[in-house]
């Protein structure tokens, strides 16, 4: 095999190579778009549900506050 040869087999390995690469990072890009994508919606849900517990603990105050009220 002569030099040329092994050094041709050599780029095209290269280029097999980088291209499983390239392929590899735009497959993580993906995920990492879907992971962040994901975080956000969860992120909105515990934000709704802050509030929803906040309404919560206002109407178990005013609940408190009546029946303080009417023990009075």
């Amino acid at each position: 095999m002569t030099a040329l040869n092994r050094l041709q087999e050599k780029i095209e390995q290269w280029r097999a190579d980088h291209e499983a690469l390239k392929n590899e990072n735009a497959q993580l890009r993906v995920e990492l778009s879907n992971a962040t994508g994901s975080q956000g919606e969860k992120d909105a849900q515990i934000e709704s549900l802050r509030r929803e517990l906040e309404e919560k603990d206002a109407e178990i105050e005013k609940i408190i506050a009546q029946v303080e009220s009417l023990l009075a």
